[in-house]
């Protein structure tokens, strides 16, 4: 039954009416406010028998915070849903949860849901940790001994079996999450959905969150995901799905996904002079060797190019540029220091050429980055994309996450060229 379809989204969208007040005047008496009330009563009343809509006295505005979003999603499989800030990701969440219902469309869902999407989602604030684990469970329809034969695991995953009995309104943002995660993974839900709430737990309860993900999608169910984490999405997740501005951007595999998202997020494609001001500093990097457009061949020598200066003398301890992959793994270094030993930035442009006869990236798109830091200044600056096609060679240097132990530092001819 791995092919079943367990979540059907047709043409789903969601509209919301923002009002906007007008600016009030400074004096207003009370027999103002009780005329305007009453006649704005009256209006709405009217406006939502003829249109549907409660409209106000101070106007309307539509919002889609979702249009004609549409996907299929199979039992077993992890899709990962990313996009930024507003793109519609929680409302998509809140209606597949039945939280609120779509404004147009339908959605279809087979199997018992559980969701995350804040903290303390279903927990009544007055009930203990102890009551609120068999209060989820009797909403997921389960039965009292199916919870209690669970109930040890869910207090031993949440570590918090010294505040079971008392009342989650004194948890704090931590706790809840715990809590709440481990109830939602526990409880044997045949569709697990979970929104970036997991940010607020730590490190060690983030890794056993996807552990527990992991071992929940093995099992045979199937988890929504949403996370800013594009690393975690690539690892965790089986398929991925773009939202931009409400809409359905793009559906396939993590790679493909987040390669369309790093490149919508950033459209500075390296091949011309990059600039980059911030505060005191100014860095100018240049790429060029032997390239199409802005796509270079695997195992092709390259020459890159980094010229920078500062309105007052800044001495730096590093001096480098990176090659990270789309899932934010680094796997390439050039570092300028070895052009000299001490290097120090001043007004005077300063400029640090890396030549290399044959840089062997596998074929993929990479972001490039420097990283300059010293006892006054300490920055990550992202420069670009660069793009590699594979050269024939069969010789190229693996550098995928799956291939490599550590970074590969690129040495070439690295020199200082006169300041100017």
């Amino acid at each position: 039954m791995a092919d079943k379809i367990v979540i059907r989204a047709e043409g789903v969208g969601k509209r919301y009416l923002i009002g906007h007040e007008r600016e009030r005047e400074r004096y207003v008496a009370l027999r103002d406010v009780l005329v305007h009330t009453a006649k704005g009563l009256l209006r709405s009343a009217k406006n939502l028998t003829a249109r549907g809509a409660w409209v106000t006295r101070s106007g309307t505005e539509e919002f889609w915070a979702l249009r004609n979003v549409s996907f299929e999603l199979r039992q077993g499989e992890v899709l990962g849903i990313i996009g930024r800030n507003g793109a519609g990701k929680s409302t998509l969440l809140k209606i597949l949860s039945r939280i609120t219902e779509p404004s147009t469309g339908q959605v279809r869902i087979r199997g018992r849901v559980a969701s995350l999407l804040e903290v303390g989602t279903g927990f009544h604030p007055e009930l203990t940790g102890r009551e609120n684990i068999f209060l989820n469970g009797a909403i997921l329809g389960m039965k009292r001994a199916e919870i209690k034969r669970k109930f040890d695991e869910i207090v031993d995953f949440a570590e918090i079996e010294k505040f079971l009995d008392t009342p989650v309104k004194r948890y704090s943002s931590g706790m809840y999450v715990r809590l709440a995660f481990a109830v939602a993974a526990h409880l044997e839900p045949e569709i697990l959905i979970v929104d970036e709430v997991l940010a607020v737990g730590d490190v060690e309860f983030q890794k056993k969150c996807l552990n527990k993900m992991s071992e929940v999608a093995s099992g045979g169910r199937t988890v929504l995901f949403v996370s800013h984490n594009l690393t975690t999405v690539a690892d965790l997740c089986t398929r991925a799905l773009l939202l931009q501005k409400g809409e359905v951007r793009q559906v396939g595999t993590p790679d493909e996904v987040i390669a369309t998202y790093i490149e919508q997020s950033n459209t500075n494609r390296i091949g011309t002079l990059v600039s980059h001001t911030i505060g005191d500093l100014t860095v100018n990097f240049d790429l060029s060797g032997n390239a199409t457009g802005n796509i270079f061949q695997s195992g092709s020598p390259l020459e890159l190019k980094l010229t920078c200066f500062a309105s007052h003398t800044v001495r730096l301890d590093e001096f480098c540029l990176t090659f990270e992959t789309l899932r934010g793994q680094r796997v390439g270094l050039i570092d300028f220091r070895l052009a000299e030993e001490r290097i120090t930035l001043s007004s005077a442009k300063a400029s640090y050429v890396a030549r290399l006869d044959n840089c062997d990236l596998v074929q993929g798109t990479y972001i490039v980055k420097t990283w300059i830091s010293g006892p006054d200044i300490g920055l990550e600056l992202e420069l670009g994309m660069i793009e590699f096609v594979e050269s024939g060679r069969g010789d190229r240097l693996s550098l995928f996450p799956a291939h490599i132990n550590g970074i590969v530092n690129f040495r070439g001819n690295i020199e200082k060229e006169a300041a100017s």
